[in-house]
Formats: structure tokens, sequence, C-alpha cells
């Protein structure tokens, strides 16, 4: 095992771990301390509105000092946003929970890069990404436990006691960035010019990998965000919202210890096309009734299609761009797919309350069919085994 990634995993699964914590509350922090049903899931907006924020920067201040630098960078903006949530919440502040959810979306923005120094640290990227990916398992399991446990052991701290407990995990993974020895680029002793970055989005298989990477992401954000307030309002509580989120986060990074093999097997367009299948069954679970094990089976498979969907994106993509054009093509990639990610943020809640839970599934199946024909369409020809095991 590459220590390297090994190392990166380890930070991966902490941050991930933080994220699916404050999935698990942070609409119900909205929903307690917000003047409005629709500004209810504000603070997960804002959080991701934060990420996209940091997504150009990030890559461009490592592409400047280094990814060791720009993640401990990241990281130090994260940890800061988790000290300002907890004064927020001890005061029942909802525009300071907003900036701090804020801070932390930047430090999260950050981390999402860790997945491309894992393939930069690595002569197998199917497999690298894979172990990156898979340290969200630890999480699926640690974040709403964790969630549930603080509450329950610290309950008079109003959901404060997760934000501590998040600073924690922040800092330990810093303590272990250090530990990492990074591929870093030197522009200077590459001998082929960098193309632009037009060039570099006119490549079908870049506009195939940021197209699949913004649905999938986006609409498993959307119905994610959703599931915890639609749960509430079917009369179910925090521990059972906190149950269907650890499946679906299992769903989500479990198949990582598989999905390499299988892109390296049978390509991306084919595990792009099961993913979409899979959402599409979810959703139709989800038309079909609003029990706990609806909602639990929905989810899992929301998360299973996502693994399947996002590694391959994030495979495709990796190879459309010279090491010297890194930081330009993944700011690309990531502002045009955390961009989406805002948008389901800040719409989830409000639809919700508004259309309700089953209407919101419905809306989501033809987007994930734009993207079955878009792969069917735009991989023609151009993406297949061999390909994906290039360098």
């Amino acid at each position: 095992m590459n220590k390297n990634v090994l190392l990166l995993a380890c930070c991966q699964g902490l941050i991930t771990t933080g994220n699916i914590l404050l999935v698990t509350i942070s609409a119900l922090v909205g929903q307690l301390l917000s003047p409005s049903a629709a500004l209810t899931t504000l603070p997960v907006a804002m959080q991701m509105a934060g990420l996209l924020m940091a997504t150009i920067p990030a890559s461009l201040i490592m592409a400047k000092t280094g990814r060791r630098l720009g993640f401990s960078l990241g990281n130090l903006v994260g940890i800061s946003g988790t000290l300002l949530g907890v004064w927020a919440l001890r005061e029942s502040h909802f525009a300071l929970f907003c900036v701090a959810t804020t801070l932390i979306g930047i430090g999260i923005g950050f981390a999402t890069l860790y997945r491309f120094a894992a393939i930069e640290a690595s002569d197998k990227p199917a497999t690298a990404i894979s172990t990156i990916m898979a340290s969200g398992v630890v999480a699926a399991i640690l974040g709403p436990n964790l969630a549930v446990w603080v509450n329950e052991v610290y309950p008079a701290l109003n959901y404060a006691n997760s934000f501590v407990a998040l600073s924690g995990l922040y800092v330990l993974a810093l303590l272990l960035l250090q530990g990492v020895r990074f591929t870093e680029v030197d522009p200077h002793t590459t001998e082929a010019p960098a193309r632009t970055l037009r060039e570099i989005v006119a490549q079908k298989q870049f506009q195939l990998a940021v197209l699949v990477a913004m649905i999938s992401y986006s609409v498993m954000n959307f119905l994610m965000t959703a599931t915890p307030l639609a749960m509430h309002r079917h009369g179910f509580d925090l521990a059972d919202s906190a149950l269907v989120i650890e499946w679906h986060v299992l769903g989500m990074f479990l198949p990582s210890f598989f999905t390499g093999k299988l892109i390296e097997r049978f390509g991306a367009r084919v595990m792009i096309l099961l993913g979409c299948v899979l959402y599409l069954a979810s959703a139709g679970i989800n038309l079909l009734g609003v029990s706990h094990w609806h909602f639990l089976l929905a989810l899992f498979a929301l998360g299973v299609g996502w693994n399947f969907m996002f590694i391959s994106a994030t495979q495709l993509v990796s190879q459309t761009y010279a090491p010297q054009e890194r930081a330009k093509a993944q700011a690309c990639n990531e502002f045009l797919v955390f961009s989406m990610v805002v948008a389901s943020s800040l719409s989830a809640g409000f639809l919700e309350a508004t259309v309700g839970w089953q209407t919101l599934n419905l809306w989501s199946m033809p987007v994930v069919l734009a993207a079955l024909i878009a792969t069917l369409v735009l991989s023609r020809g151009s993406v297949t085994p061999a390909r994906l095991q290039a360098s």
C-alpha cells in the first residue's frame, strides 16, 4: 500500500466524517434557528458556497505554494469555522452560524483536492481514487453516530457539541498531512507548453466527466440534504435519520473497495450508466412510500450510484490534462461541479417544504436521464477500458 495514498485516505476519512456529521445536524439546526422554512437549509448552502469559493483559489494556491501548505491552510480555515460554530450555537445566532458553515465549506473546498493528490502520488490512479473514497466507510459509521452520541451525552450544548467534535477531527487531519510526501510539479522543468483552458474544456472526455460529476453530485446532495427534513416531517427522530444517512454514506463509499477494478475492467461508460440506473431506482423506491425502509433502501442505492458515477468522472477528468495544466483544469472542474451542489443545497429545504419529498424524487429523474443520454453520446468511441488504464 502506498504510504502517501494511505495518509491522504486517513485525512479524507476525517474530513468526510465531519461532512457527514454536518449533514446529519445542519438542516436540523437550520430548522431550529432560521426565521423561516425557506431558510432551513441556508447553513448547508453556505457551506457549499464556501466550498465553491475555495475551488479556484485552492488549486491556484497549491500551484504556487505546494500541496502541503495549501491543504494545511484549508484545514486551519475549517478549524476556525468549527470554533465560530460553537459560539454561534451557544448564542443561538443564525447568521453567525451561516458564517461558520461558510468557513467550514472553504476548508472542505481545499480538501476536495485530496483525490487528485492521491492520483499524483500513485502509478495506479483508479486504485488511488478508490482508496481515498473507501475511507468514507469509516466516516459513514462514525459521522452520524458521533452526532447522536455527543447530542445525548452533552444535550445542554444545543448541537454545539458536534462542532467541538468536528474541530478535533480537523486538527487530527492537519497533523496527518504533515507526514505526506506530495508529488509537486515545477512548471519550469516541463518541456511541453501548457494548453489554454479553452483547449482543455473542448475535449469531449473533459465535458463528459464534468457533466457526470455535476449531475451525480448535485442530485445526490439535493436528496441527501432533504432527507432529514422529510423524515422529521413524517415523524422520525434524529436517530432514525442518522441511521438512514449512515447507510447512505456506506453506499457512497463501501463500493470504493472494488469500483476502481470495475472501471479498469468494464470502462467508465458502463459504470456511469449503471450509476444512472441506481439513481432512477432510488427515486422509484421513494415514490413507492415513506416508511423507514423506503428511506433507507433508496438512500443506499443513491449512495452506490453516486460512487460509480463520481469515481468514474474523476478518473476520466484526470486523463484530460498534463501535469503542468492540472491547476487550471482541476479548478475548472471543481468550480463547475460545486456550483451545482450549492444550488441543490440552497433549494432542497425550500422545495421539500413546498412541493414535498416524493415530488423532489420525481423531478430528479429527468436530470439523471440527461446524464445517461450524454454518456451514450459523448463517450462514443472515446472512453474505453484501455484508455482508462493510460496515464
